[in-house]
């Protein structure tokens, strides 16, 4: 099984908890159970469920009462994936300035995994 863990900030606030907790209660549960599917198969995850961006980021796909929800993650080796933010979309794809946001927590993340790790 995967290790899941939560982005976190230089404040130590965590962004997709932030989100996350702001959501509807089935918006919480469908993105609950994603992120579950996403520690059971990690890497192996794919459409509809998951699917690459770019750049080593990818997004964990839910959707509740008509809306689309989106976590964006990267992975951290094998072993660890690191959830970075999550947004509603609106549009048909994920803005480039969400995946710009992951790729910089990406790079954040690889210079110092414990100071940006918010551990579930």
């Amino acid at each position: 099984m995967i290790r899941l863990v939560l982005f976190s900030e230089e404040d130590r606030s965590a962004p997709f908890l932030d989100w996350f907790l702001g959501l509807p209660d089935k918006a919480q549960d469908s993105c609950r159970v994603r992120l579950e599917r996403l520690r059971e198969l990690g890497h192996l995850l794919r459409r509809p469920e998951a699917d690459y961006l770019r750049d080593g980021i990818y997004e964990l796909r839910a959707k509740a009462e008509g809306i689309n929800y989106r976590m964006l993650y990267f992975f951290h080796g094998k072993e660890v994936v690191v959830v970075s933010h999550g947004i509603a979309k609106q549009q048909a794809a994920v803005p480039s300035k969400e995946i710009d946001r992951a790729i910089a927590r990406k790079k954040a993340y690889a210079s110092d995994p414990v100071r940006h790790t918010h551990s579930l």
